[in-house]
């Protein structure tokens, strides 16, 4: 009887050891995975929603839920994929060029989020930076080169005459008005982008904010 009782124990104990084992070699994958999605460096072009907090606790804070993006009307939003290498799978971003936040006045994806990854703070859309507009293909842009009158992005952006402004002065590229962006007052809408006439990518693109709270 004795003897059945210490196999028992022993095989208590080995199993109790293997649990703690496995317990531990899952705890140390977590841990390498968030550090890797800590460190990964992520595209300029993926930008997340209004709200988000600076990418690492971004990335601890959310839960990929994916409520944002249901609540999101303009359907701009989306979730990075399992087979998306540039993004932690299941976390929010959305593209300027095709689909740009619509600046939504109530912010239903901030309200939506149960975590606070997207900084409930955020009362006014206007106090977003999700990302920075800039002239990056200026010889590209129709005004900058003087290849033709466009102020497509002045009018699309939301606030403009204060985000950004057309400029009248001689270019480099031989044009004659050029849009500047206010760093201040941008918010990283990708509207201005969206809205570029040329085909393929446009002359105004957006930089993703990751790296400070919107």
């Amino acid at each position: 009887m004795n003897s059945q009782r210490s196999k028992i124990r022993k095989a208590s104990r080995r199993r109790l050891l293997s649990s703690a084992l496995a317990l531990g070699v899952g705890t140390a994958l977590l841990g390498t995975r968030v550090g890797h999605e800590q460190a990964r460096a992520l595209p300029d072009d993926r930008i997340r929603p209004p709200g988000a907090l600076p990418e690492p606790e971004f990335l601890a804070a959310c839960i990929r839920c994916g409520l944002c993006v249901q609540a999101c009307p303009p359907d701009t939003l989306r979730l990075a994929d399992l087979l998306d290498n540039a993004m932690p799978a299941g976390t929010p971003f959305f593209r300027a060029r095709t689909n740009p936040c619509a600046m939504c006045e109530t912010i239903p994806c901030v309200t939506a989020c149960p975590t606070g990854a997207l900084r409930p703070s955020l009362r006014d859309i206007g106090d977003a930076r999700m990302g920075l507009a800039g002239l990056s293909a200026p010889d590209r842009c129709l005004s900058y080169s003087g290849a033709a009158f466009c102020n497509s992005c002045y009018w699309a952006c939301p606030i403009a005459g204060t985000a950004i402004r057309m400029k009248q002065a001689r270019t480099r590229g031989g044009g004659f008005f050029m849009p500047v962006v206010d760093p201040d007052h941008c918010t990283g809408c990708g509207l201005c982008e969206q809205a570029c006439v040329l085909d393929g990518d446009a002359a105004i693109t957006v930089r993703a904010n990751h790296a400070a709270a919107r």
